[in-house]
């Protein structure tokens, strides 16, 4: 296959970790990128190993619109086409939430969430005004298995890959069936990344939560990168694999341990909604004269369609 014939993808944070490992695959398997962070020079030994053609290189921080924006343009006008969007830029905050300064959570929020939220509208457009019609493309939003479930010690970082999550499902249901966009939720487990070491930010925390048996300090222990089990390079394989598959879930997991936490959570969820008690206390919300039942029927099936 001719280069000008392979898929163009944009990665953000694309210099170290997960986003450093999935663009060095894609230009491996001959196709092209652009490679989005914050420092570009950083990429510089891989600019002198890949043609202009292959890789385009920009400057940018998921939290500056203007320079959203100009990555678009600058793809469409460097490669003219765009397939595969991969939010990935990230970073982690650990602290409690009483002692959580406000700037400090809303920077959190704003990288996790509307970064990938302003890249997703211009992401959009791209598909569906720039490549021929039809073509559509793949939004891929790295979210993590934080993202599922919230643990002690960082309430701000599940807050934004929570909402991450659930804006992705109502992208994925907005689109029209003829724009051919998809989106798909990728929750990583532990992988042996910069995420716990440079990419984490640890505020101060109080004698209280220092305690052997607090929760967030058995959080603390427990994120130790070598107990971290995930495989950046392994993990950039199974990117590229889910970035060409059509018949793909809501949400896929890497890592044996985003596996077991996903399941687990859910049949929590579901032990919960099955209890009779708290059943019945659902169906006593309804109007006199509401046949539940009924509603149960039309609303699986709307909810499969």
């Amino acid at each position: 296959m001719a280069l000008s014939d392979s898929r163009v993808w944009l990665i953000t944070g694309s210099s170290q970790g997960l986003g450093k490992a999935l663009l060095d695959a894609v230009l491996a398997a001959g196709e092209r990128a652009v490679a989005t962070l914050r420092k570009p020079g950083q990429l510089e030994t891989l600019k002198n190993q890949y043609p202009a053609s292959q890789l385009l290189a920009i400057p940018l921080d998921v939290t500056n619109q203007s320079q959203i924006k100009n990555a678009f343009e600058e793809t469409k006008k460097h490669f003219g086409q765009l397939d595969v969007v991969v939010n990935n830029a990230g970073y982690g905050l650990s602290s409690e939430i009483e002692t959580t300064p406000e700037d400090e959570a809303r920077r959190q929020v704003e990288v996790l969430l509307w970064g990938p939220v302003h890249i997703c509208q211009q992401a959009i457009r791209f598909f569906r005004d720039v490549n021929p019609s039809g073509h559509g493309g793949h939004i891929i939003n790295i979210t993590s298995v934080g993202g599922y479930n919230g643990h002690p010690g960082s309430a701000f970082y599940h807050t934004g890959k929570f909402a991450l999550e659930g804006f992705t499902e109502s992208l994925a249901r907005e689109m029209l069936p003829e724009w051919n966009i998809k989106a798909t939720i990728v929750e990583p487990g532990g992988f042996r990344t910069e995420w716990a070491a440079s990419s984490l930010v640890v505020l101060p925390s109080l004698p209280v939560y220092q305690q052997e048996h607090a929760p967030s300090e058995a959080m603390r222990r427990i994120r130790d990168p070598k107990h971290f089990i995930g495989d950046p390079t392994k993990a950039a394989q199974a990117l590229w694999k889910i970035a060409g598959r059509k018949d793909l879930p809501t949400r896929i997991q890497l890592g044996t341990d985003s596996l077991l936490m996903v399941r687990l959570k859910a049949k929590r969820t579901m032990e919960d909604t099955s209890n009779p008690e708290w059943e019945e206390l659902a169906h006593s919300t309804n109007f006199d004269g509401v046949d539940k039942d009924n509603v149960l029927q039309r609303l699986e099936a709307a909810w499969k369609r």
